[in-house]
């Protein structure tokens, strides 16, 4: 094989290695981040309503937002309890981490606020930050310690920083997982058989498998990384956040690192009537971002 000929055969390879790339991103061709506005003191806790509609909190300014699907922006709720992480149930209830008096809540459409945790065992929580429903209704969330300026104690009350599970009929709450730094995002898949849980502090996230009764077994490290907020999409991958946005396979392979036009990167979340746009809460911001792929929620 002489020079031209090995020229051209590394060009071929080349080639059809970038376009096998670009056959399997989970990117709309053609798509970039797209910021929808730089309004807010700091963003977190994206989640979708069964219409396509994106809720999301400004936590400073103690308020959640709406992005509905044509893209327009409105104030939903003003005195939110400080909320942080946010879900939303196939009837449409929201339920928050509300972080002022580390509670946990469940606000229904007409804005009823219905306080489900307040303690445990008597002990005030470090702050539920971020959460998950099951396909049950049991809620997983997290409970790291960030001492935030607008409270009045300075200690925790309870030494551990754990996942807790409410049961499905909102009255019992036990620890799910413990032996965690700072466990922060949370998401579980929509047969509700693994949870993932990222521990910020330890730099890693971890996957669980879920028994039937809710508690979790098989912990094993997923990614080499932490992350604030997380979500999945139908094809089972795995989106990390922190500086951008992160996506593993379901095994635990990277596949993607989406770059966003922030110093950090909160939360993500799959919206719009299609659930084919990447809603990112990020610093002050919020972008969204075209996709090939469905969210699973």
């Amino acid at each position: 094989m002489n020079k031209v000929q090995i020229g051209l055969t590394f060009s071929l390879v080349v080639i059809c290695n970038f376009l096998s790339v670009a056959q399997s991103s989970i990117i709309a061709k053609g798509s970039a981040p797209v910021s929808v506005s730089s309004e807010f003191l700091f963003t977190e806790g994206p989640a979708v309503d069964p219409e396509g509609n994106i809720y999301f909190t400004d936590q400073p300014n103690d308020r959640i937002m709406k992005w509905s699907t044509d893209g327009t922006l409105s104030v939903y709720m003003e005195g939110a309890g400080r909320s942080n992480g946010l879900f939303i149930d196939k009837n449409g209830n929201l339920f928050s981490c509300a972080d002022l008096n580390n509670q946990l809540w469940m606000i229904d459409k007409n804005k009823n606020v219905t306080v489900l945790v307040k303690d445990f065992e008597g002990k005030k929580l470090n702050g539920p930050n971020d959460l998950w429903l099951d396909p049950q209704g049991g809620i997983y969330f997290t409970d790291p310690f960030y001492k935030r300026d607008y409270w009045t104690r300075t200690e925790k009350e309870i030494e551990e920083q754990n996942v807790y599970y409410l049961s499905p009929d909102k009255t019992k709450l036990t620890v799910a997982a413990s032996g965690l730094v700072q466990p922060n995002g949370i998401i579980g898949t929509p047969d509700g058989k693994k949870l993932y849980v990222a521990d910020i502090g330890g730099k890693k996230t971890y996957s669980f498998n879920i028994q039937p009764d809710g508690t979790l077994n098989d912990k094993r490290l997923f990614a080499d990384m932490g992350s604030d907020g997380m979500t999945v999409d139908s094809k089972g991958n795995v989106y990390l956040t922190g500086k951008g946005v992160t996506v593993f396979n379901s095994k635990g392979e990277k596949i993607e690192t989406i770059a966003i036009d922030a110093p950090w990167t909160a939360n993500v979340c799959f919206g719009g009537k299609d659930r084919k746009t990447l809603f990112v809460t990020a610093s002050k911001s919020v972008f969204t971002l075209k996709m090939k792929v469905k969210g699973a929620y």
